[in-house]
Order: structure tokens, then sequence, then C-alpha cells
């Protein structure tokens, strides 16, 4: 297998860091805490987060209490989570940048493992998922929560409609093989990945996630700073095109929002929680 170049995918991520913090991390901050409390987190077990972003599942796991490390390969991320947990008072936390297929940490390392909205973008999602594993402690749980399938996450129905809209052209999101983003959409999918990576007791939970967008241009925001992949799929269109594009998402965030100040977008959302087996 060809060797992975990490920079372009570094930088990309850094690019979003100051968005993804500051727009982004707090929609998914419920989501983090729900998971944890589903997989049992509690004060003084050691909790790994793997590709954490700026912390919407580390800031949780610190808050119950447990002994936290937090990993990203974007610099940028790790430093905007550092500066959060220090605003925070969070001397349980502590971030660092790694790569998450090659974990420099040690084997049977910690109580409960984690990623969330993370592994399931990675490339290579077999050895991001072999090393959460391997460094969780036997009988220690893995807890992975992912996106459910693209017509379930309004915020990306709401995007791709108003796209074909504007530009009738436009192709669909492609199905086989997704995009990274929907890998592990299919919850039979996500249970057989966490069986075949080594865990036991594997089980899938689905969840509704809300949102809340004032405006076309609200929702826009989050997208273009949720993802580099999002921006991306954007970037050949002209400055009209994009400008109708928002038009379209501007109508459709009113049509859901009606006589409310908001409008509410939900996304279903899978977390598996599987058991390390004994040695």
């Amino acid at each position: 297998m060809p060797i992975l170049d990490l920079d372009p995918i570094r930088d990309a991520w850094s690019s979003l860091a100051a968005g993804y913090d500051r727009i982004v991390t707090p929609t998914h901050l419920w989501l983090g805490h729900e998971a944890l409390r589903r997989a049992g987190l509690t004060r003084g077990m050691s909790f790994l987060d793997v590709a954490c972003g700026t912390g919407a599942l580390s800031l949780p796991a610190a808050r119950l209490g447990a002994r936290v490390t937090a990993i990203d390969i974007s610099p940028a991320m790790v430093e905007r989570l550092r500066a959060r947990a220090r605003q925070e008072g969070y001397d349980n936390l502590q971030a660092r940048v790694m790569n998450g297929c090659a974990l420099q940490l040690n084997d049977d390392a910690f109580d409960m493992t984690g990623s969330q909205y993370g592994v399931m973008l990675f490339p290579d999602l077999t050895a991001g998922l072999t090393e959460m594993v391997r460094v969780t402690k036997p009988g220690g749980t893995v807890v992975v929560i992912t996106l459910g399938l693209p017509e379930e996450v309004d915020v990306i129905r709401f995007m791709m409609d108003a796209i074909q809209a504007a530009v009738p052209e436009f192709p669909d999101l492609p199905r086989d093989p997704p995009p990274l983003p929907f890998q592990l959409a299919r919850p039979n999918k996500l249970r057989h990945r966490l069986i075949t990576t080594g865990l036991r007791d594997v089980r899938v939970e689905r969840v509704t996630e809300t949102m809340a967008f004032a405006s076309g241009q609200a929702l826009w925001d989050w997208l273009m700073n949720s993802n580099p992949i999002l921006g991306q799929l954007v970037a050949d269109l002209s400055q009209q095109q994009q400008a109708r594009v928002l038009e379209e998402l501007e109508a459709r965030i009113q049509a859901r929002a009606g006589n409310d100040a908001t409008a509410v977008l939900t996304s279903r959302v899978n977390i598996g929680f599987g058991t390390k087996r004994e040695c």
C-alpha cells in the first residue's frame, strides 16, 4: 500500500481550526456527553480521544472527571483545544499532535478510547480502528461515533438540494464507495468493523443530533468550517453559482423555521460500543 501523504490532510484541517472551534464544536458537545454517558465513562478513568478536533468529545470527558488524552493530526486544532482546556480550568486534559493511524502510545493504556466524527474520516479506516483497540486496556471500552446515511443528515440534504437547485447538472454524492464521512454510515457496517477489529459485546445505538440555524448563511458557514471535503465539493462553482446556492439555502431554512426564529435540522447518528477482549 502506498504511503499516504499526510501534509495536505493536516493543512486542510488546520485551515479550518478557528472556524471549526467557534462554529462547529459547540454544536457537537451534547452528542459527546451523551455518547460517554451511554459508554459509562466515570471520574478517574483514563480516556483517549482520537482525532479530537477542538474537543467536542474531550471536553465532555474532562467535565465527567476522566483523565483525558486528546490527539489530532492538526497542530492548529490541538492548540485550540489546549486553549479551551486552559480557559475552562481542566488540568485533567492534555492534547497532543499525533497521527491516529500510528499512535505513539503504549499498548493497553486507556480504560476507554473514543472517536467522534473522527476515525470515520480516515482513508485507512482499518489502521485507525486497530490502533484504538491496541491502546485500550483488556476489558476496556471503544466508542466510535459516526454520521448516518446522507439522506438522514439534514445539513447534507439541505446542501445538496440547494446546490442541485442552483446547478442542475451537479452530480449526486457517490454511493459506492461513499465519501469518507459516510463510510461507516450503515449501523450494520459499523458493527461489523468493530467486531472484525477484535471487540466483543459490540452494539450500535442510534441517536438524533439537532442543530439550529437562523439563516442560510449560518448553515453555509457551518458547512464550510465543518470539513474540508465540503469546501472542495463547491470549490469549482462560480461566485454567481455560490450566491445562488446561498439563496436556495436561505429559502429552505426559512421554510423549515416557519414562524420560529431558527430552523432545527436533525442528523441520525450511530454510536458503536465494544469491549476489548481479555488476553
